[in-house]
C-alpha cells in the first residue's frame, strides 16, 4: 500500500514539507559517507528556509495550546481513559515548552556561524561546493564519519523542538480521521464535504500492485481524486477502470 497525503491549507502544507525534511535528515545523519553528510547539511539549510516564515512558531504554539485545551475538556468523560489522556496532554505540554524556549526562528543560532553561512550561500549553486571554492568544507568532508556526525547532531539541536512539535501535531491530526474504503468508478472519485466542518488533511492509501497514481484536488466543499497510470515514458494518463482505495479525512 502507498499512502498519499493532501493538505487543505498552507499551514498543513508547510508542516508536511518540514516533516519530510526532518525524516530525510534522520536517515542521512547516521550514515558514514561524506556525500550523505553533505546532503544532511543541505537538508538543514532547507529546513531553515522552509521554517523562515515569521509566524510559523507562533502558529504551532497556538495549535498546541488549542489541542491542550481540547483534550483537557475530555477530563471526567467515563468513555476516555485518564491515563491515555494524561499521556497525550503530557506530549503536548512537553512539545509546547521546548518550542516556546527557542528564541527566534528555527536554526537562527546557526546564522552566527560564518563558516556554515558560507556553505549555505554556495550549496544551491551547481558544483558550488567544490574543493577550490570551499577548501575548509572539503577538509571537513575528509574528517572521520564520527566527527562529521557529531557536528551535524550539534547543528540540529536547535531544530529538534520544531521537529517534536510537528510530530505531535501531525500525529494527533492523523489520528482524528476515520479511514473507510471507497470506489473510484471509471477512475474518478468525488465527495462533497459537510458545510460547517473544516478538514485539514486528506489521506489516500492505495494498493501499490494496481499501478495507479492518484491526482488529488480539494477545497472546503469537495474533494476530487482522479486515478492515473504511467505509460512507458513516464507520462500520466487517466485510468478508466473501477478501483477501490482507503480514504481518510482529518479535521
Amino acid at each position: 500500500m502507498i499512502l498519499y497525503e493532501y493538505p487543505f491549507n498552507e499551514s498543513i502544507r508547510t508542516m508536511l514539507r518540514l516533516e519530510h525534511l526532518f525524516d530525510r535528515l534522520g536517515q542521512l545523519i547516521p550514515r558514514e559517507a561524506s556525500v550523505d553528510h553533505h546532503y544532511a547539511l543541505a537538508t538543514i539549510f532547507e529546513i531553515m528556509d522552509v521554517a523562515a516564515r515569521a509566524d510559523l512558531k507562533s502558529d504551532l504554539l497556538k495549535d498546541l495550546e488549542r489541542l491542550r485545551t481540547q483534550f483537557n475538556g475530555y477530563r471526567g468523560n467515563p468513555s476516555i481513559s485518564e491515563a491515555a489522556l494524561d499521556e497525550v496532554i503530557g506530549r503536548i505540554d512537553h512539545a509546547f515548552q521546548r518550542l516556546n524556549q527557542v528564541s527566534g526562528k528555527a536554526g537562527q543560532a546557526l546564522t552566527t556561524s560564518e563558516w556554515l553561512m558560507g556553505i549555505r550561500s554556495r550549496i544551491s549553486i551547481p558544483g558550488g561546493t567544490c574543493e577550490f571554492d570551499l577548501p575548509a568544507y572539503y577538509a571537513w568532508q575528509k574528517d572521520s564519519p564520527q566527527r562529521r556526525r557529531s557536528d551535524l547532531q550539534h547543528w540540529t539541536v536547535t531544530l529538534m523542538p520544531l521537529a517534536e512539535a510537528l510530530k505531535v501535531l501531525l500525529a494527533l491530526l492523523r489520528d482524528a480521521g476515520a479511514p473507510h474504503m471507497v470506489v473510484a468508478h471509471g477512475g474518478q472519485y468525488q465527495q462533497s464535504l459537510p458545510a460547517g466542518r473544516s478538514y485539514h488533511l486528506m489521506r489516500v492509501k492505495i494498493d501499490q500492485g494496481l499501478g495507479l497514481i492518484p491526482e488529488i484536488s480539494g477545497h472546503r466543499l469537495m474533494v476530487s481524486i482522479r486515478l492515473m497510470r504511467q505509460d512507458a515514458e513516464g507520462r500520466l494518463k487517466p485510468a478508466t477502470e473501477d478501483a477501490s482505495f482507503e480514504l481518510t479525512l482529518c479535521s
